[in-house]
């Protein structure tokens, strides 16, 4: 009977529980996400906008069922079961930039109670390019900047994204099995960088996404003009073949190009640090102490990338978080009764939310 019961529970269930408590109680909306690495993501988006009203509680889409990833989620969610108290959050994926081109991605688009991450995935927001020095320093505690992250993942992006837009027109014609999201990964693959000199990686890339091109042309030789149009449509929706990273898969990005960046960083700052060790102490006794407190100073890398929240100044991530705030807003409206929107309309209320213009 227990398990029949989950399986109904939707907004309308959260929502009647929320009313068995009193008027002063703060309501809780539940926010069903895709796995555990997102828990930590959508917690930091969300809490923003906790206050003695409401506050939100973030899981996973099943607690009897293993089952996690966007699909699950959706399927479990969507149709009349989300709303104004259960709300679906997921990566954007290529959803975001197919619009309306799927079933799934109309949803992801259109349905007001599922919020997605704009960028590809949780992954590009924790590469994202102007926080990655702060990232090395907090591995390393050497505030040394070696190496340029902003000019390299900006010259990476305009060498890839000829073959991006190629990629999002194929997803859109339903010819992804010509090329699919594997294959390109494998084009974009920066390989060797060397710290000081990463233009000979880059140019090796550019070679690379340029010979594809140019096959996709000549297999494809009336998809000019459609392919111009998108071009047009993705800078419409934020994309520039300066920020093109962020809309990649997220796993290419976090595991093939910002891991082997800043490994090969940090360990260049590390030796720095370790060379000043050596240098000034004046006692081998001393020299020993020192490099052993810093050893155990260092972090890991992969740990401090998954904490990494500079994002939070991207365009991306402020979109994101209107969304919420709109949503909010909403709703706060409609749970209003008639004499307060009569007594209280605009501004803000005593507990400092925006009501919805």
């Amino acid at each position: 009977m227990s398990h029949r019961l989950k399986e109904n529970v939707n907004s309308y269930y959260i929502h009647a529980a929320n009313q068995l408590n009193s008027k002063k109680a703060r309501r809780k909306i539940v926010a069903y996400v895709e796995s555990y690495d997102d828990v930590f993501f959508w917690r930091t988006v969300l809490s923003q906008f906790e206050d003695d009203t409401r506050y939100f509680e973030v899981m996973l889409p099943s607690r009897v069922s293993l089952t996690k990833g966007k699909k699950s989620v959706l399927m479990n969610l969507l149709g009349e079961k989300v709303g104004e108290d259960m709300i679906a959050c997921v990566d954007a994926d290529y959803d975001y930039l197919l619009q309306q081109s799927t079933p799934t991605s109309y949803k992801v688009n259109h349905n007001p109670y599922v919020f997605h991450t704009y960028v590809y995935a949780i992954e590009n927001y924790q590469c994202y390019a102007p926080s990655l020095h702060d990232v090395c320093v907090a591995v390393t505690l050497n505030d040394h900047a070696i190496f340029d992250f902003e000019e390299y993942y900006n010259d990476y992006s305009v060498a890839c994204y000829p073959l991006f837009v190629w990629s999002v027109w194929l997803y859109r014609n339903n010819l992804y099995k010509e090329f699919t999201l594997t294959d390109f990964c494998k084009v974009i693959e920066p390989g060797g960088l060397n710290v000081y000199h990463p233009e000979y990686s880059l140019a090796s890339l550019k070679q690379k996404v340029d010979r594809k091109v140019a096959q996709l042309q000549r297999h494809y030789p009336d998809a000019k003009d459609s392919y111009l149009k998108l071009k047009e449509e993705l800078k419409q929706l934020g994309v520039t073949p300066e920020t093109t990273y962020l809309y990649i898969q997220g796993h290419h990005i976090f595991d093939n190009v910002t891991m082997p960046i800043v490994d090969r960083v940090c360990e260049r700052l590390r030796h720095e640090r370790e060379n000043e060790i050596y240098h000034n102490a004046e006692h081998s006794t001393q020299m020993h102490n020192e490099l052993s407190c810093y050893e155990h100073s260092i972090q890991d890398i992969t740990a401090m990338l998954k904490k990494n929240v500079g994002y939070i100044r991207s365009k991306p991530y402020l979109r994101l978080v209107a969304d919420v705030e709109n949503f909010l807003n909403v709703r706060f409206q409609e749970l209003k009764t008639p004499a307060e929107l009569q007594s209280g309309s605009g501004g803000r209320d005593e507990h400092g939310v925006a009501a919805a213009e």
